[in-house]
This record gives C-alpha cells, structure tokens and sequence, in this order.
C-alpha cells in the first residue's frame, strides 16, 4: 500500500462531505487490516450513523489485537442500539472465544431485539457449544427473528440434542423460520433431521423447499465420507 495512498484516504475521512468520508471508508476494503485500522478508529465516532455502522463492521473484517477490545467497548457502553448491534455482529466475524461471555450478557441484558438479535447469530458464528442453553430459550422469544436467528445458531454449533427442539417449526406460518430449519437440519445428522427435511423438501415456498433439497444433499455425502 502506497504511503500516499493511504494519507489520502485519511485526509478524506476527515472531510466534511458525509460521502466523501463513505467513499473513504470503503475504500479500505483492499487495506492490510495494520494499516486500515487506525484511519476505522477515525471515524467510531462519526455525526453519520451509517458511516458509525460501516465502521463497526469494518473492525469485524480488519482485525488487530485493537478490535475485540474496541467492539467490545462499544457493545457494552454505546447509547445507540443499532451500533451496539453492528458490534455484536462484528464480534461474531472476529470468532474470538472471548467474545462468548460478552455475546450472551448482550442477549440475556439488552432491552433491544435487534441487539439480542445480532448477538444470537453471532454466538452461532462462534460454533461455541455453551450457547446450547440460551439458544433453546430463544427459541420461545416472542420475536420470529430472534427464533431464526436461535435456528440457524443451534446448527452453527452442532446441537445435535436441539433437533426435537426446533423441529415444532417445520409448521411455522413463517416461510423463513421454516428455511432456517431446513438449513440447521443440513449440519445436524439424525433420523429426524432427514425425516423432516424430506417433509420440507416439499413445502409450497420454493426457497424452503431449495433449502431442504441442498440440506438432504449435504447429509448423503456426509454419510457416504
């Protein structure tokens, strides 16, 4: 990366223009996360939300001993809820161990769904078993996306002692809880699972029934390696 390159892309995060400190932004996609980094740290604090939020997961996908600590500060202490949830979702890309404790305090304590929400997926992106038990709770939440969201993480994790647990969605009025289902019963090789994704197999929305065809696919070749 070219010294000048990088001046330039810092002196337009400072810029007054809102889209020029976007296009700044992005423009560290091709930036060694070393040197992208500090210039992220430039603008956490922006007056624009969006850019707040293109930061916050931009230090998900540029990773340094910095981010888990500042991710980490933002998604106990920030007053917004979207950014608090931006930085759950970051902390599951960093797929750093530590962020476990964090994630479901985030779950348990946040007032917000959207935060719960990111924190969930994200303890699927972490494939940490202890999140069995919170997850199964979250299958009960009044929130459809919280329950998608538990779905799609208890097959992240591999719980395979989850499949009568989430199997009472294979009826849901919710086309993507059932596409959730039909997804996690692809990482989760049982009897039932295969029962059932050959139930959803034909399920009158397209996407569900796609989903549960590439689900008994991936379990097939499972059993044949």
């Amino acid at each position: 990366m070219n010294p000048s390159d990088l001046e330039q892309i810092s002196t337009q995060l400072e810029s007054q223009n809102t889209r020029d400190r976007m296009v700044a932004l992005a423009s560290l996609r091709d930036v060694p996360a070393e040197f992208a980094v500090p210039l992220i740290k430039k603008v956490l604090d922006d007056e624009s939300l969006q850019i707040r939020a293109m930061a916050v997961f931009a230090l998900g996908i540029k990773q340094t001993d910095e981010s888990y600590p500042i991710l980490l500060d933002i998604l106990v202490n920030e007053p917004d809820y979207s950014i608090r949830a931006d930085a759950a979702g970051a902390l599951g890309y960093l797929q750093d161990p530590r962020a476990f404790e964090p994630l479901s305090r985030a779950f348990y304590e946040d007032t917000d769904w959207l935060v719960r929400f990111s924190a969930a997926v994200s303890l699927g992106n972490l494939k940490d078993p202890r999140a069995y038990d919170l997850l199964i709770q979250a299958l009960d939440s009044n929130e459809i996306v919280l329950q998608q969201a538990a779905i799609a993480a208890l097959g992240e994790i591999k719980a395979l002692d989850a499949v009568d647990h989430i199997l009472r969605f294979a009826q849901s009025e919710d086309w993507l809880v059932r596409q959730r289902l039909a997804e996690a019963l692809g990482q989760l090789p049982t009897p039932k699972s295969l029962s059932a994704l050959k139930y959803l197999e034909r399920d009158s929305h397209p996407q569900v029934a796609e989903a549960a065809r590439i689900s008994l696919q991936r379990l097939e070749e499972g059993k044949e390696e």
